[in-house]
């Protein structure tokens, strides 16, 4: 459920920044790219990518969370407070997390930034939509390995994201823990 609430408001955010990032972007400002957006394709544009990202986000945090989880089990078998533990287990699902969600990433990035020669290379006139002709769009163009364009970035991006993610939230939950423990009087 909160993937769902997540993605529902961050999508239009992510719509904006690759529309702004893309080479060439005649976006100036945040507020432009929304105003244009919004008067030239409507609010279905903030919304083109949402089952894509819904898709490509569940797999990604549960495949984030097992293999956390699955780590912390090897490394740290007592589930103590330790930060080592927590750093290089949450780096390395983060890691596993992206690289398998990759080619969802990639249809994603397609359907959010209508890359115009991308879909003129495919021979697609008007707008790309949906995640089945995204996929198939990316074959089209590039095959296989254009579904993990970006993957070592994605990677890179990912692993001290979910590293520092997971330790400060570790942290928390012994400091909170340990404080709740101290103030506890006997009885």
């Amino acid at each position: 459920m909160a993937t769902l609430l997540h993605d529902a408001v961050m999508n239009p955010a992510e719509v904006v920044k690759q529309r702004m990032q893309m080479y060439n972007s005649p976006h100036r400002s945040a507020l432009s790219c929304i105003r244009t957006v919004w008067r030239t394709e409507g609010l279905r544009a903030f919304y083109r990518s949402y089952t894509t990202q819904l898709t490509m986000n569940i797999p990604f945090q549960s495949i984030h969370f097992i293999t956390y989880e699955f780590l912390q089990e090897q490394v740290n078998p007592h589930r103590g407070y330790n930060p080592q533990s927590h750093i290089i287990s949450g780096g390395l699902a983060g890691a596993l997390a992206a690289a398998a969600t990759t080619p969802l990433d990639v249809c994603k990035t397609l359907l959010n930034t209508q890359e115009n020669v991308a879909l003129n290379l495919a021979n697609i006139s008007g707008r790309l939509s949906g995640m089945a002709n995204a996929f198939r769009t990316v074959y089209q163009l590039n095959g296989l390995p254009g579904y993990f364009k970006g993957m070592q970035a994605r990677v890179l991006y990912q692993m001290p994201s979910t590293a520092i993610s997971w330790s400060v939230y570790e942290f928390f939950k012994y400091f909170l823990t340990k404080h709740k423990l101290e103030s506890r009087t006997p009885y």
